[in-house]
């Protein structure tokens, strides 16, 4: 058993890489995989999922947020450039429909990805809550 958990010098090189890269990158880094194979990536189930019928904890905490655009602020074209790096399935003209519609909601993301969507945007001059 202990051969089954060597690795490759290369495999081990990407490993090195992925874990480097921040959650908005690994969030294009899957997307781009989909593309380029065609396939669709699934979330495997936590373990804290399996056992939830075991031990729940007392108060369990939020891990995803509704990302909400209150106001997208004087500077439109940098709010529509923040929202598609971590939305780019959306185009130029759907990334402006939902500046001009403010408040927008931006779906539903998970904690880490929704504090980076809401500090790009703050940064871009958008006022942003976490629901």
């Amino acid at each position: 058993m202990a051969e089954e958990t060597k690795i490759s010098a290369k495999l081990q090189k990407i490993i090195d890489s992925v874990s480097e890269l921040s959650v908005l990158e690994l969030s294009e880094l899957v997307k781009a995989l989909e593309v380029a194979f065609d396939v669709k990536a699934a979330a495997a189930a936590p373990a804290a999922a399996a056992t939830a019928g075991e031990s729940a904890p007392a108060a369990e905490e939020k891990t995803e947020f509704e990302v909400v655009m209150t106001s997208a602020g004087t500077n439109k074209i940098a709010v529509i450039k923040a929202i598609r790096e971590f939305k780019p399935e959306l185009g130029l003209k759907e990334a402006k429909d939902l500046v001009d519609a403010a408040p927008a909601n931006l779906g539903t993301m998970k904690k880490e990805v929704a504090a980076e969507a809401k500090s790009k945007m703050e940064a871009a001059g958008a006022q942003v809550e976490l629901k």
